[in-house]
Parts: structure tokens; sequence; C-alpha cells
């Protein structure tokens, strides 16, 4: 974002009585320097984000600003003011700033303000001691506000961009009275209780005065003349990189301070002014576009040069440059080889050996202890007329060697109660004993997510057919520090974490991959099982589906079980509905035995006397994977041994006739394990004895040999 017009000086008079003053405009370190010349600056913590004049950045994870203690010793008159972008999907409940104490996960004395509804509270102890003045509505979003509260002789005023907009007259708080005068829970964009969400979005400006400010300067620190707004708002646009556009442009109607912005078109047949590009004929110039943006009577123009459509033959060239053959120095399984390109392209495949690697990408590997082979495979690509030949020399490494498996691995992630929580973690099994474990990486994540959201839940590790690869795929979601479980099902991630191994030690970088429709308000708890009657892994995850004329998903509906077909994990069919019961239900996991696929899932309806089984796991049977209608087998798995179940993984034992089913206790114990003699029964005894990791949550046992046990100890001791 481009910086906003510098901000008006305030009046002289502003300056008195100034107990802290923190700009918070720094352009990097972990300090707020104090600007009121009394030397008490403050701490910038966790996910904030120093960004000069565009204010500190919060994420709504963790990052605040910590004020130094007794920041309101001996104030009988207070005024607090601020800059504020609060984002839009804050949220609730938090505090925008919240000066006082905590005590245990409570408040205890303290003064606050929120946006939701605008107001600001003094309290002696917890919420029930709160004297609060307040507007009765929510702050706008997304904008900038300047937010004032004064306090003087039991009148509180509250201020919205320098107009008075509430006031109440029988306060009987002052300050000092906050903890008799200490106070060390002093935030900016935290709250003093530890539930409440920390604030996101940005501010900046924080002013705490011993005295209360005027009316006229409370106008001068927040009013902003809408000449300004426009100046700010249109300096705030960023329309990317203009040089080569070949796809629609966004243009904002709104400003970060409100202001309504309009566009003006040079050449409206090529950039409309709602942003809609047409592209020159192929072989054209490119078309040169002045944009004009006004707000308050301001203006700035953008230069936008459109890029003509392809000729046939760019387009086979584009596509030739973009095509690729994933993992060709060691492939070990059927290969995705795509019949369309880049641009649309059309693209038939020949093989030099099709006795090893099929035209449309069925592989079939060398016997254990033979030399790798090499295949000549050769796409041509084809636009019109146009068409090019691109080869490709790729090796398909021989099968491994089959060992006996000796013990199990654990994938799993601890939950959302600490900042590291929502990664991957790693337990070893002491031998064959499925039901004892040993963290390892000293309890530490193994991996970690930097990507999407930058948390990721419910890993589902799986074993490639012959046994010499193995694919990790988890949820992108972060839900600490400033989770809203609404929100990430409405406007969550269409996203997949991806990661792959050929020894579970060694993983390749992360891959971010869109699974989802752009209907889906949440993709979660992702899990694969390999369909041999199609040659190719089916992927299944529960999203929200919402209606094609909802694009902001504000309706209401409920999960459902998605699946896509992939041979790689880089490459997705279009997914399709799996299993939609009228209600809602997440985190199916599947295993095969004697011809007959055992579904588990969890029935996501409020348990009631008429739903008595949900919240717990429903267990059906099919003898087709992908099938949409199995049969029942038995519900209320887990009920009377747990509170409430989720994310079930099943694994077979590896020394005798037994089945393992572990259900995350969610809100108590995480993961219990229960086991069975008989699948088909569906009953399910709880397990004894048994030493599980610490917290572990919704994840995977996958069975291991011996030798994959011993490295993954001595890696991750």
């Amino acid at each position: 974002m481009l910086a906003v017009a510098a901000l008006s000086a305030p009046p002289a008079s502003a300056a008195d009585g100034l107990v802290v003053h923190y700009p918070l405009t720094e352009t990097a370190g972990a300090v707020a320097t104090d600007a009121s010349g009394s030397g008490r600056d403050a701490a910038i913590i966790g996910d904030a984000t120093p960004a000069g004049a565009d204010g500190l950045q919060l994420g709504g994870v963790n990052g605040h600003v910590k004020l130094p203690d007794n920041v309101l010793r001996g104030l009988t008159d207070v005024s607090v003011s601020l800059q504020v972008r609060i984002a839009p999907d804050q949220a609730t409940p938090y505090f925008i700033y919240g000066l006082g104490n905590s005590s245990g996960t409570f408040g205890d004395g303290y003064l606050f303000t929120t946006g939701n509804g605008y107001r600001t509270s003094i309290a002696t102890g917890n919420w029930s001691t709160e004297q609060t003045v307040t507007a009765g509505r929510n702050l706008a979003r997304g904008v900038w506000k300047t937010l004032t509260y004064t306090l003087s002789g039991g009148t509180a005023v509250l201020y919205e961009d320098g107009v008075e907009i509430a006031r109440k007259t029988d306060v009987t708080i002052t300050p000092a009275m906050i903890g008799g005068g200490t106070t060390t829970a002093n935030y900016i964009g935290r709250s003093n209780y530890s539930g409440d969400r920390y604030l996101k979005g940005a501010v900046r400006d924080f002013r705490l005065y011993n005295r209360a400010l005027t009316a006229a300067e409370a106008h001068d620190l927040g009013f902003v003349a809408d000449d300004e707004k426009g100046r700010r708002d249109l300096a705030a646009i960023d329309l990317g990189d203009t040089s080569a556009v070949t796809a629609n442009l966004t243009l904002p109607v709104t400003g970060p301070y409100g202001s309504t912005i309009t566009w003006q078109s040079s050449d409206p047949a090529h950039v409309g002014t709602d942003g809609v590009v047409t592209r020159p004929a192929p072989g054209s110039a490119p078309a040169t576009v002045t944009l004009t943006a006004t707000a308050f009577g301001q203006t700035r123009e953008f230069q936008v040069t459109v890029r003509p459509e392809l000729t046939d033959d760019e387009k086979v060239a584009e596509a030739d440059a973009a095509l690729v053959v994933w993992d060709e120095n060691d492939i070990r399984g059927n290969i995705t080889l795509p019949t369309t390109g880049l641009h649309g392209t059309t693209i038939t495949w020949k093989s030099a050996k099709p006795e090893v690697i099929t035209p449309t990408g069925e592989v079939t590997r060398p016997a254990f202890g033979a030399k790798p082979v090499k295949v000549q495979l050769t796409a041509e690509i084809s636009a019109g007329r146009e068409t090019t030949r691109k080869k490709f020399k790729v090796t398909v490494t021989p099968k491994p060697e089959q060992q006996a498996y000796e013990g199990y691995m654990f994938g799993y992630f601890t939950g959302e109660g600490s900042a590291n929580g929502e990664q991957i973690y790693f337990a070893a099994s002491r031998g064959n004993d499925a039901l004892k474990w040993d963290e390892l990486n000293q309890g530490n994540p193994v991996l970690t997510s930097s990507l999407g959201d930058k948390g990721v839940r419910d890993p589902f590790i799986i074993r490639s057919p012959e046994g010499d690869k193995f694919y990790m795929i988890a949820t992108d979601l972060k839900i600490h520090g400033n989770g809203n479980w609404d929100l990430v099902q409405r406007k969550g991630s269409r996203y997949i974490e991806v990661w792959e191994s050929t020894d579970l030690v060694n993983w390749s970088q992360q891959r971010h991959v869109q699974v989802s429709p752009e209907t889906a308000g949440n993709t979660w708890a992702p899990e694969a099982y390999y369909d041999e009657s199609i040659g190719a892994y089916v992927v299944f995850w529960a999203s929200k589906i919402y209606a094609e004329n909802d694009p902001e998903h504000t309706g209401n509906t409920y999960n459902k079980m998605l699946y896509a077909t992939t041979r790689d994990f880089r490459t997705f069919s279009e997914p399709q509905v799996w299993v939609d019961p009228g209600y809602s239900v997440i985190d199916s996991t599947v295993i095969k035995h004697d011809g007959e696929y055992y579904r588990f899932t969890k029935d996501e309806r409020n348990n009631t006397s008429t739903t008595p089984c949900s919240k717990f796991i429903l267990a059906e049977k099919s003898t087709e994977l992908r099938d949409t209608s199995y049969d029942f087998v038995a519900d209320c798995i887990g009920k009377g041994s747990i509170n409430q179940g989720e994310g079930p993984t099943v694994f077979k034992s590896n020394t005798e006739e037994k089945w393992y089913l572990l259900i995350d206790e969610f809100g108590g114990r995480g993961y219990v394990p229960f086991e069975t003699t008989d699948l088909a029964s569906g009953q399910w005894q709880l397990s004894t004895g048994y030493e599980l990791p610490s917290r572990p949550r919704h994840g995977t046992v996958v069975p291991v040999t011996k030798a994959e046990l011993d490295r993954l100890r001595a890696a991750f001791p």
C-alpha cells in the first residue's frame, strides 16, 4: 500500500497533560517510542509490524503493544485518543486498548474501548463493575477512525472522528481507583481478558492525558477534512503491476478514510470503469489506457497497458515453456500427463516404452533389485494450426524391497491453545505396541506452515501403494489468538497444505494447493485413500458450500464431505460431493478390509434428545470407495467413554486381527484409543493401559518398518 499523506499536526494545546504518546509510526524494531517527553517507551510484541505512516499493523494472532506499568496512577481525570483501522474480519470479543489489570482469565479493573458496539468502559473489577458510555452501534471496519474518550467530574464523553457521539454523566470511578494506582496489564491491541481476541488491523497516534480534552481539542485530533480524506484514500490505491494487464482489475470504490471513489477511463473499450479488461485482438499493438480515480474532488491517474490476445503461435510457445512432468528423475507411481495446457492448448502424449509408462501416465515399475528405466515421453502441444513438440527423458525407479511393519508413526497437532499448537508433531511407537508412544523432536513441531493461514491442523499421512513414497496433507487454518469459528467456515481457506517424502524424515517444500471451489467457505481435515480402480488417490475433506448467488457467503449451510482425485497431489480433478446426509458432517477417514471400505465420520449436529449420536462417530461401509451411499454399520461410537468426539483415525494392528480407532475428545483429553477385532460389528471398546503423546489432536497413525522407525527416532530424538 502506498503511504498516505502526512498527518496534519495537532494544535500545541493537545500536548499539554500528556502522560504517554505513541505515534506508532516506526518503520522497524520492537520499541514504540514515547513522544510525550516522559521516556516511557512501550514494547511491540507478537505479529505486530511497524509500517511507518500506515501505523502499526496487527495480525490478530498475538500482536499488541505492552505499555509500562502504572500509567493511570494518580489520574482523577483522563483522556485517551488513538487512530484505528479495524480489519473487516475482526473476531469478537476484542479490546482496541485495555489499561488496567488481569486476574487469571478475567479483567480486574481497567479502562477499555471496543468497536463492537463502539463503547468505552471503566471498571474497578470485572465486567460487572463496568460504567460505560456507548454509541449504541458498531464502528465501521476497514477505514481509519479516530476514537477519543474523556472523563472528568463524573462525566464521560465519547468522540468519533472529532465529533461527540455519546455522553454519560453519572460515572463514579476514576482511573486512580483502578488497582489503587497499580496497573500491570496496559495494552494496545489486546484485551485484559485472556479469552478475548487480539485486535486485527492497524493503530497509530495513541495518546493518554491526565486531563479531559475540550471538545475543540478532540475535534482537532480527530477531524479530517473531506479533501484530505480524498487525498489519503487515493494515495492508498494499489492496482499492482499495470504494465502488461491480461485480466480484469479490481478498482476500489471506497477508501480507508471512507471516501467514495469513482473512476473514468480514457479507453472504455479496453478497460471499463468497473475494471473489466478487453484485450486487443491477436497480433495487435498493446492498448494504453489512463484510469482516473476521483475522491472528494481529488484525482489520481493510473497508466495501464493491456496486452493483446495471444496468437496461436504464442499460445503454443508459452504452453511449451509451462509444461512439466513432475518428479521426472525419480518416478515412483502413476503420473499426471495433462491433456490440456496453458491457454487451453491441446496436449497429446507418446511414450517410447508404453510397457513402462503409458501415454496416459500409468506406470509399471521395475522389480526390486533391477536398474532404473529411462523413458522418453513426447508431448505434442497444439492451438489452432500451430503445433510444437516437447520431449522429456524421465526415470522410473525400481520397486522397494517389501519389509514387515514393526512399529507405527503418529503425526498430529496439539490444538489452538498455544502459539505453536497448530503445527505438525511426530511421535513413535515402542515397537509394535500401538498404545505406547514417545514424542519426537523433544515435543516440538517437526514441520511448520509458512503459507496460507500459517497454521496447520489435522495432518494426514498416506503411504503410496508400492510403499516408498509418502504424502502429508493438512488443513490450512490457524485459530489461536484471534479465531472465529463462524468466519473461518464462511471465508476460510480453500487450500490444503502438502508435503511429500521418501523416508518420513526429509520432507519437501510445503505446497499450498487449492482444491475447493469458490463457493466453499472452508476446507477441513483432508484425508486420502488410494483407489486401485482408477490408479489415483481420492482426497476428501469437509466444506460448507454456499449458493452461487451468495459470493460473500452470508447465508446458512452446513458441512459436506467433498472429494477430488489426484496422482501427484499437485493436480486435482474438480471436486464432487461425497457425503451429504442433509446435515453437517466432517472428518471422514477410511480403511479397507476384505473388499469393503469402512468409513468413519463425525456427526456435527448439536447433541439433543432427538439426535443422541451427534458429536460422535458414525461408521459405514461400501465396496466402492467413491460410492455416495455407504451402508450403515454403527453410530454413537465413543459415547459413554468420551464426552464428545471428532477427527477419527483408524489403523490395523501389525501383529493381529485388531483395529485401533483414535477419537479426538475435543475440549477434553484429545485423542483417546478404542479397539475392535471385528470392523463389521461396529463395536469398539475403550483401550486400556495406553500412553499417548501429550495433547495429541486430529492426526494419523501410519504403520512403519523397523528401518523407518529407527530412522525417525534417530532424526528426531
